[in-house]
């Protein structure tokens, strides 16, 4: 088993025993197992799937790391939710703001900022069933 701990500024996210972890590394999807070799990446913002026994739980994160050593798995992300903790009218007018932004490009727009609100928001929106 690994010991997962999901930390943001606010508050400890997520602690508890898993079988696996998966989340968006920079270079693609990384699965964690028991008994991995140490390794600190970068995450992108994606999902982050974990398994408690049989049990698959998902929540949305955003940018962050990712440490595995001794079975222990820490990420350290500036947000996390929980599919229930997602507002999807507000991720949905999160959505429209940034592609209209990123549509019209007018000067001073912060193209990077408008591009990172669009993934944070689509990425979201994704749980959405």
């Amino acid at each position: 088993m690994l010991q997962l701990d999901i930390v943001t500024p606010d508050r400890k996210f997520y602690s508890g025993e898993v079988k696996m972890v998966v989340a968006r590394g920079v270079e693609g999807d990384l699965a964690i197992l028991e008994n991995r070799a140490p390794i600190t990446t970068p995450i992108k913002i994606g999902k982050v799937r974990f398994f408690e026994g049989e049990t698959e739980k998902s929540a949305a994160l955003t940018d962050g790391y990712l440490s595995v050593l001794d079975n222990k798995v820490t990420i350290i992300t500036s947000a996390a939710e929980w599919p229930d903790e997602i507002d999807f009218e507000r991720a949905e007018a999160a959505k429209k703001r940034a592609e209209e932004r990123l549509k019209s490009k007018a000067d001073g727009t912060d193209v990077a900022r408008a591009e990172l609100a669009l993934k944070r928001a689509i990425n979201r929106l994704s749980f959405r069933a």
